[in-house]
């Protein structure tokens, strides 16, 4: 099984979005082994966004995501990964397939509802910014 972190971000929990968000994800297969509300602050989302460090966009990202409170999930499923990604649609909610989170819940490339792991290895590396080894779950 892969397991995949995934963000609801501060524009979907705003708008009450939160528990549609993860119902889309549980009716699709995946389990949620890990699930948490928290206020990002700006030492987290340094660490998160480290990768973009530099760019145009790097303080907005940290603005945005500290600026409400999110719900951090760790989702679990076969291919979960790609599944995931799937189900989130395009980064771009104006290019995101109809049905998808963020063609459904997203209003703009920055606020597109939902943040998901793209790779196996930032999983990991996300899951465990987010998560300490007592609170994910195998069940």
């Amino acid at each position: 099984m892969e397991r995949s972190l995934i963000l609801v971000k501060p524009d979907a929990m705003e708008r009450n979005a939160g528990g549609s968000i993860l119902a889309r994800f549980e009716s699709q297969g995946l389990k949620i082994v890990g699930l948490k509300m928290l206020h990002v602050d700006e030492e987290l989302a340094k660490k998160h966004y480290e990768m973009h460090i530099g760019k145009i966009f790097f303080n907005d990202l940290l603005e945005y995501i500290t600026s409400k409170p999110i719900i951090a999930a760790v989702l679990e499923g076969k291919g979960a990964i790609e599944k995931i990604r799937n189900i989130m649609g395009a980064t771009d909610p104006a290019k995101a397939d109809p049905g998808t989170i963020r063609k459904d819940f997203g209003i703009d490339i920055q606020q597109n509802a939902v943040h998901g792991s793209d790779s196996p290895e930032s999983a990991e590396r996300e899951i465990n910014l987010f998560f300490g080894k007592d609170q994910v779950f195998d069940y």
